[in-house]
């Protein structure tokens, strides 16, 4: 991983044999950081490989200093301490022959965070040895015969504040062991990402953004073209067929830039503003995924903008008020970072001088504070990540706004500018969520499941304190629906008291209570979910509210 901070401190040895090492945080800036778990079978050669790996990607980021970290967590066919101590001892000390090569202690229980780059070949992994081998090409089995995988993943043990545990408790989302690190979306889950999705569209819309979709399967021709596969192919999904070698999309960029190159384009038509909701698949080793934070099927709220070089300023200032408008309706803090050129750049550095210029107007115009990040750009321009913090003060990188000026000649764009002449658009990459998985993550932590009204997958619980009362309980829940609020309906015979604490457990907003009095009085009493009561309300000032919490993107 290609970061900006990561942070350590060794708690307490947890093996039977482990390193000296001092109890104290050690924090390193602008560093690569590889993961590593040596496994049964694995040899010098292997680490070898690893570490020859490890020099390459490094040239491709322009980086020097490196931290070779045991993550033991990346497997569970670990080799014996000894071995794998003087293993990742020999990738260090490989690396450090030309490197400024740091190692974590091994056999320590650490505490760690870590604030991730945001451009795309940050977060890359790789698997060696036997035991991979084995994986890759022994004869796969019949489902039938494995009945013992079809089981939902064990997530016991987690904190409560883990968005795995709170997701199993809300009934939000699993994962099947029949397809690693996807998300199955149970119903409620589903409502939270089709409302995400719901208000991005919504925005988009109002700022001329068109949607678009493209195949999720394509001849790998195409990332050779864009230049992916070079520093992808290990993170891709491929297979061969009748019709070459193909590949599941990894990103959308490559397939949307065809959409633009099927027809001509004059100036008049530009900027062409697109978004795109597809799903992306990137191949990870299983240990480097954790819940919803990395995972091998995701989306992206992702948008393309295809412009003339003129537009780009005032096109950057547009995307920057979205971002502020999707981060402060979920009451988000978060910062900006500007990443300037690097030193393996492509253009000259007039063009990436303007470039960045642009970036920097359109931060201070729109009143953004912004952190530089010398030397930090894409091998293709200048871009700007955004971080925010979610309720324990952890940094999340999820929006971004990179600035392309290669990948437009790669492919021969062109529009016909005023003078008559052909000329090469620039395309802006950009996304406010990043991954909506990811995103789903941090809200669920963040908020603790006790989302807002309007993102709530049950919105208002109506219960019934007797069964005398139950024809008027269908008739409030009826009148809710019709008004399309998410409501949950329960007349059993179970006590209120079981009612309410239910109602509670699943953190929704409103509950409902109705009773003789309500009945005889056509009102409602309501039990809010911070402990607030309002008792005789009308319903028709109840749906007011509920339409202002929700339309208004309130509460």
């Amino acid at each position: 991983m290609d970061v900006n901070n990561i942070t350590y401190e060794p708690i307490a040895p947890e093996a039977s044999i482990y390193e000296d090492a001092q109890r104290e945080k050690v924090s390193l800036d602008n560093v690569l950081v590889i993961f590593v778990s040596v496994e049964k079978g694995d040899t010098e050669q292997t680490a070898d490989q690893a570490a020859r790996d490890t020099e390459e990607f490094m040239a491709k980021l322009a980086r020097d200093r490196v931290l070779v970290y045991p993550f033991a967590h990346l497997s569970n066919n670990l080799e014996a301490p000894a071995e794998a101590m003087r293993l990742l001892e020999r990738i260090h000390s490989r690396l450090a022959r030309n490197h400024d090569s740091v190692k974590a202690p091994f056999g320590w229980t650490k505490k760690m965070s870590i604030d991730i780059k945001g451009h795309p070949l940050a977060e890359q992994s790789r698997s060696y040895g036997p035991s991979e081998q084995k994986k890759v090409y022994s004869k796969a089995k019949p489902v039938e015969a494995n009945l013992a995988m079809v089981k939902k993943s064990d997530w016991s043990g987690l904190p409560e504040g883990d968005h795995r545990t709170i997701g199993e408790r809300l009934d939000l989302y699993s994962f099947q062991e029949v397809s690693p690190s996807m998300v199955y979306w149970h119903p409620n889950g589903r409502v939270i990402y089709s409302e995400l999705v719901r208000f991005i569209r919504e925005l988009e819309d109002e700022y001329g953004y068109e949607e678009t979709s493209t195949p999720v399967v394509s001849n790998t021709a195409l990332w050779h073209l864009s230049g992916h596969f070079d520093h992808y192919k290990d993170n891709m999904f491929m297979f061969d067929t009748g019709m070459g070698q193909m590949g599941l999309k990894p990103m959308n960029c490559p397939s949307t830039i065809l959409i633009y190159k099927s027809r001509r384009w004059s100036y008049r038509d530009l900027p062409f503003r697109t978004a795109t909701f597809d799903k992306l698949y990137r191949k990870e080793v299983s240990g480097a995924l954790t819940g919803l934070f990395r995972v091998m099927e995701l989306t992206q709220d992702d948008g393309h903008i295809f412009l003339a070089e003129s537009q780009v300023e005032r096109e950057a200032e547009k995307f920057l008020e979205l971002v502020k408008r999707v981060y402060d309706t979920f009451g988000l803090r978060y910062t900006a970072k500007l990443s300037t050129m690097p030193k393996d750049h492509m253009g000259d550095d007039e063009l990436w001088d303007r470039a960045t210029g642009s970036l920097k107007r359109a931060l201070e115009k729109e009143g953004m504070e912004y952190e530089i990040k010398e030397g930090e750009g894409a091998f293709y321009g200048p871009k700007i990540d955004f971080d925010i913090y979610d309720s324990m003060g952890r940094a999340w990188q999820c929006g971004t706004l990179q600035i392309d000026y290669q990948m437009p000649i790669k492919f021969g764009l062109e529009y016909t500018a005023e003078d008559g002449k052909e000329h090469t658009p620039v395309i802006l990459h950009r996304a406010a969520l990043g991954s909506l998985e990811r995103f789903t993550a941090i809200l669920v932590e963040h908020m603790h499941g006790k989302f807002p009204t309007w993102i709530a997958p049950v919105q208002v619980a109506v219960l019934s304190i007797s069964e005398q009362q139950s024809g008027y309980a269908e008739q409030v829940y009826s009148r809710l629906r019709e008004e399309g609020i998410r409501a949950l309906l329960d007349v059993s015979d179970r006590t209120l008291q079981y009612k309410i604490r239910d109602a509670k457990m699943k953190e929704i907003p409103y509950t409902l209570i109705l009773g003789k009095k309500e009945e005889e009085a056509g009102t409602v009493s309501i039990r809010m979910r911070n402990g607030e009561q309002k008792n005789q309300q009308k319903i028709d000032d109840l749906i007011a509210q509920l339409n202002d919490e929700i339309k208004g993107r309130k509460g």
